[in-house]
């Protein structure tokens, strides 16, 4: 994996992973509807505006004397930082009331056209608005089966919020819905395809070419939303 370094982050230069988690968050926040990210020295802060994530913290390179700043700093429920190295190493950092979740994988993909086929039984439909692309999968008689979403922001685009139901899972609708998302980014100019990806999801990606960049620590201060 790559390592992000200080001057990564200054320069932001291609390819570098403080370039790739810049990316990422720019993406990110169209595809969610949030703030701005506002840049800090360790990294950029981003307002999310929900009950269960108020704001969020972003370091691409965490250390231990940033880490424990903010987490020392947080005072209500809602705050997350996302740490872009494995749990184990940030663990020590971190003080009481803080709350891991799921690991993420920050993960890329070269975007190519796709041609994907609607399995047997399936529909599915798309349709884009504020930049953003969303894809809905459902079955013959309109149940909600698959759905994800894709924000181009230039030369790259943030895959999101991919998403199967349990009764449908391993009939290809995830392999539908990525490729899908893949080919409408491609088609609006973008040339690499960014997303975190889930332990569950990451070898979905993982089978369709993308390649895990650097792992990323998910923890909220307070108790994990339902």
């Amino acid at each position: 994996m790559t390592t992000v370094t200080a001057t990564d982050r200054e320069t932001g230069t291609p390819g570098t992973l403080g370039a790739l988690v810049r990316d990422w968050v720019d993406g990110w926040v169209v595809s969610r509807g949030t703030s701005d990210p506002m840049a800090r020295p360790w990294g950029w802060t981003i307002d999310a505006g929900q009950a269960h994530h108020v704001a969020r913290h972003v370091l691409p390179a965490p250390n231990e004397a940033d880490v424990r700043a903010l987490a020392d700093g947080a005072r209500v429920p809602g705050i997350w930082l996302k740490l872009f190295a494995d749990d184990d190493t940030v663990r020590p950092w971190l003080g009481e009331g803080w709350r891991f979740d799921k690991p993420g994988f920050l993960m890329t993909v070269p975007l190519a056209a796709e041609r994907p086929r609607v399995p047997a039984g399936y529909t599915l439909t798309s349709w884009t608005r504020g930049g953003v692309t969303r894809v809905l999968v459902r079955t013959a008689d309109g149940h909600f089966a698959a759905r994800g979403q894709i924000a181009p922001t230039g030369p790259t685009a943030v895959a999101d919020q991919i998403e199967t139901a349990p009764g449908h899972r391993r009939k290809g609708l995830g392999s539908l819905v990525m490729r899908t998302l893949q080919n409408t980014a491609h088609e609006a100019g973008a040339t690499t395809g960014i997303l975190v990806g889930t332990p569950e999801g990451r070898s979905l990606y993982t089978s369709l070419g993308w390649k895990t960049r650097s792992p990323m620590a998910s923890l909220t201060f307070g108790t994990l939303p339902a």
